[in-house]
């Protein structure tokens, strides 16, 4: 596979800033004061503003460069962030971001009135005083503050030399601020043997002699924030050194550090950082036989001890890989899993122990490698979570309805396919919650509830499932209404005895929706339905619940991977067939007393009635059924249903394949597998025999009211 173009890297990362500088604008509209916040905000503008220029888009970093500029003031403390603030600066990201990925449909008016809007809300408060001039404005002399510089030390990452960076570049750099005394600390230097010449061991001590604020400073070390330590204090005001080049020759005698000419590099030992500098710096033979006297000390301690420190600080290193070849990789585990299965079913048919012995190791191995690939897809939900905080705001906005937006569960792992599934079904339940869902203020306040309205979006791991919920404190649904609605369009006779659960999966029916008026938003009937065969094609169930004047809350019920299940493989006839395992609750032998109960197919499980279907009767299934069935408990939500198979046969370790186009109306079956036998067999659509199960029972319901 070909290496990604730098540019498509460049956005790949800028896509993750954008989450960090959206998240860090939302909360500052709750935490006006948070000055982590801000900080976070120009981190992120500023990274965006320098991987643009470098990689060519030069109007990004433009575009940036002002938006920093006009924010400048609520960096330095000036002006707080009100909300109509937060929603131009919203705003501008959301340009920067089409700058990025389609540069072509952007307009520049659009962005020069966004820096206009920008502008005016920054000096909105002080008019006298423009943002231009507050820029522009020269910095103070240093004769009117004590300070007059900076001292820094300067520890980077060993592995910095090997991303590209050189320090002394940095370094070079940060003397063009102003003059400054630069002394490398050697006591991390291993010996010549011990040494790798990729690794950088060198720490700095350094003064600057350059009335600047801190913003300059860390502009220097930009893009290598991450992979240093940087530590500043303020120098007292003494008199500069005379400027002088960068580097001096090593036999040159140093004077005292206020009399010496900068910036200067010295490759002698200096004390360590917590130390001050001494005012004079010790002689060329002095610093030879200090050098030679600390070796062995370096060589037994200091070396072996730096690199643990490093690899302790250093962390878990990450790499990023193309979604594709995880993809790619899945499938050959996949594969690897159906040869498995083939291998331990030859070696139980045979007699040959070592044979066996092998078997068995390659199943234990494949099934550590199975695990560890669908580990590495799986991705914490909040990366979706965290989407909706923005559209959220902004219905919140548009439908001067306040609402306030609370997520749990963030840290809920689920496989990346299905976080890219789930994302559009969400994005429909959530404006629902806001748009039917909260009331307006006026009738909250007259039902006595808060102003400000509720969205909880929560995950959770139920056994082999993950249950997100989309829950609002509004006025929950209208049954009556719903109903009403359900007659009008000839989906239940009118008077017809339905029970409220029944009447709110209309909700779910095509072209449905009980909305007055056709809106932006709402009003179409088209979304419920796509919601629900969307979780379902991802072999998940959604279930309602709602309170009238308390809320709504809506579950969706989903697998952890949609690549590899465990599943229950059972036989019906001659054919075999597989349930997820998920979703089995028990499995019981059909009776002859459980087969007929006041003429309906229910099974007295422990005192409760459960409907079973016959497999056979779906299935066609020539021949006649074994003598002792078996059923097998299912469950989605609430529902319960029994499915009576001829022979439950034992667990599997299902690879799913999807079935082709030419079986897109064979609605029970969600895919299929290759056994070890090397026959295929069909897994079953649990939610789609649930609703066969349901219709059955309502045609009986109706045929014993005629």
């Amino acid at each position: 596979m070909s290496a990604m173009d730098p540019t498509e890297v460049f956005r790949q990362e800028a896509s993750e800033l954008f989450e960090v500088l959206e998240g860090a604008l939302l909360d500052l509209g709750q935490r006006p004061d948070d000055r982590e916040l801000v900080d976070s905000a120009f981190r992120a503008l500023h990274t965006i503003k320098g991987s643009g220029a470098m990689f060519g888009f030069d109007k990004v970093a433009s575009f940036t460069h002002e938006f920093e500029t006009a924010f400048d003031r609520v960096r330095k403390g000036e002006i707080k962030p009100t909300q109509e603030l937060i929603s131009v600066a919203l705003a501008a990201k959301d340009y920067i971001r089409a700058l990025i990925e389609d540069p072509q449909s952007t307009d520049d008016i659009i962005g020069e009135a966004i820096l206009d809007d920008l502008k005016r809300f920054v000096s909105a408060d002080q008019p006298a005083a423009p943002v231009a001039e507050i820029i522009e404005a020269p910095p103070r002399a240093p004769a009117e503050s004590k300070q007059a510089g900076w001292h820094l030390y300067l520890e980077f990452e060993s592995h910095i030399l090997r991303n590209g960076s050189n320090p002394l570049d940095l370094l070079e750099d940060l003397s063009k601020l102003g003059p400054c005394f630069v002394v490398p600390i050697t006591e991390g230097i291993p010996f010549l043997d011990e040494m790798e010449p990729e690794d950088c061991y060198l720490k700095w001590d350094v003064k600057l002699h350059a009335a600047c604020d801190k913003d300059a400073i860390d502009d220097v070390f930009m893009f290598v924030q991450d992979e240093m330590k940087l530590t500043l204090s303020p120098l007292e005001h003494v008199e500069a050194p005379a400027p002088a080049p960068l580097f001096q020759l090593l036999d040159e005698e140093p004077g005292p550090a206020a009399e010496m000419p900068a910036p200067v590099i010295e490759v002698a030992a200096a004390p360590a950082a917590e130390q001050p500098l001494a005012k004079a710096e010790p002689t060329s033979e002095a610093r030879c036989d200090a050098r030679s006297e600390t070796k062995p000390e370096i060589k037994r301690e200091t070396a072996p001890a730096r690199r643990e420190e490093a690899k302790q600080e250093r962390g878990i290193a990450t790499v990023r890989v193309q979604a594709e070849r995880l993809d790619e990789l899945m499938d050959r585990v996949g594969e690897l899993v159906i040869a498995q299965a083939r291998l331990t079913q030859l070696a139980a048919s045979g007699s040959d122990l070592s044979i066996k012995m092998i078997a068995e190791e390659i199943e234990r191995l494949a099934s550590s490698l199975r695990d560890t690939t669908m580990g590495a897809r799986m991705v914490p939900i909040g990366s979706l979570f965290g989407r909706f905080r923005r559209l959220v705001h902004d219905l919140s906005r548009d439908l001067s309805k306040p609402v306030e937006f609370v997520t749990t569960g963030e840290d809920t792992e689920l496989d990346k396919t299905m976080i890219e599934c789930l994302a559009d079904p969400l994005v429909h339940l959530i404006r629902n919650a806001i748009d039917h869902g909260i009331e307006d203020t006026a009738t909250r306040a007259a039902n006595g509830k808060t102003a400000q309205g509720r969205i909880e979006l929560a995950a959770v791991h139920s056994g082999a499932q993950v249950l997100v919920t989309v829950k609002d404190n509004g006025g929950g649904l209208n049954t009556a209404r719903v109903r009403a609605k359900a007659e009008e369009q000839g989906l239940i006779a009118a008077g017809a005895v339905l029970t409220d659960h029944e009447i709110h999966q209309f909700l779910f029916h095509p072209g449905f929706s009980t909305a007055q008026t056709i809106s932006a938003l709402s009003g179409r009937g088209v979304g419920m339905d796509v919601v629900k065969r969307t979780i379902e094609n991802m072999r998940g169930s959604i279930d309602l619940s709602t309170r009238p004047g308390e809320g709504t809350t809506v579950t969706l019920r989903l697998p952890l991977t949609l690549a590899i299940i465990e599943g229950l493989l059972i036989r019906v006839g001659e054919g075999r067939y597989i349930i997820p395992l998920s979703v089995v609750e028990e499995c019981v032998e059909l009776t002859a007393e459980d087969e007929r109960s006041r003429g309906r197919n229910f099974l007295n499980v422990r005192g409760n009635l459960v409907p079973f279907l016959r497999l056979r009767d779906i299935m066609s299934s020539s021949g006649s059924p074994d003598r002792h069935q078996k059923t097998i408990i299912i469950s989605t939500g609430e529902t319960r249903v029994g499915l009576v198979a001829d022979q439950i046969i034992g667990n599997h370790q299902t690879v799913i394949k999807s079935l082709s186009k030419l079986h897109s109306d064979v609605t029970i079956f969600s895919g299929a597998t290759i056994l070890g036998d090397g026959t295929a067999a069909l897994i079953l659509d649990v939610a789609q025999l649930v609703t066969l199960a349901q219709s059955k029972v309502e045609k009986q319901h109706i045929s014993e009211a005629a």
